[in-house]
């Protein structure tokens, strides 16, 4: 269990392992829930899903303190080098992947919007599968339901991170028949609780996924971190 996945708050990971460190959208500066400073972090990765701000805010940073390279699609991988500076970029697009120091990344689909800050295209948006030695990890990031999250399921995810906050992205009975559909072994809910608007209760989500799916619910504060296996 060399693995840790620790909630950042919001839609914002860190993922340690093989020894590399990987940050999933950061977004901490403007974050009323973040755990973290973006200059607290370090990473050898980042992974962007799509373009909103709540996503990419402090990516430019971090990156170009740590010297991160930066995962995208590949319209967003193109603005973070021509219009913000960030020297390592990797653009992406639906269904390819990349194997990595640590393990294979995989940018799959999620049904969002994709804008950048500046007006700029953000591509489409995505999430991602991370196939590592401890095990698969689907980061569904912002999306809605939608049916192929059955085929993520069937190469086997031991953990579902999937967002329950309404709104902007599925809400709690949505989320729950994702879980359905996914059918993971341990299932994680985040984008909720950053501002009103996304105000859910994740512990009776929890109570509803462990009497109605197989998989076992794991809610965590904001800092708070599961380990694979």
């Amino acid at each position: 269990m060399n693995t840790e996945l620790t909630w950042l708050g919001h839609g914002s990971w860190q993922i340690k392992t093989a020894g590399k460190t990987i940050l999933l959208d950061p977004f901490f500066a403007a974050s009323p829930t973040a755990s973290v400073k973006p200059d607290e972090v370090n990473a050898d990765y980042i992974l962007v899903s799509h373009g909103h701000f709540d996503h990419v805010a402090d990516v430019p940073a971090i990156a170009e303190r740590t010297g991160a390279t930066v995962l995208a699609i590949y319209e967003i991988a193109e603005w973070f080098e021509a219009k913000q500076g960030v020297k390592n970029t990797l653009g992406m697009n639906l269904g390819g992947g990349v194997a990595l120091p640590f393990g294979r990344v995989q940018l799959v689909p999620a049904l969002h919007s994709s804008r950048l800050p500046d007006g700029s295209n953000g591509g489409n948006p995505g999430g991602f599968v991370l196939s590592l030695a401890d095990g698969n990890v689907y980061f569904a990031c912002d999306t809605a339901l939608f049916s192929d999250m059955q085929l993520i399921g069937r190469r086997g995810i031991d953990v579902a991170v999937l967002p329950i906050g309404d709104l902007f992205t599925m809400g709690p009975d949505d989320a729950l028949e994702a879980v359905k559909m996914i059918r993971p072994r341990r299932v994680v809910p985040d984008h909720y609780n950053t501002w009103a608007p996304i105000q859910q209760d994740a512990q009776r989500w929890a109570e509803r996924v462990r009497t109605e799916t197989t998989a076992e619910p794991v809610v965590i504060a904001p800092g708070g971190s599961l380990r694979l296996g």
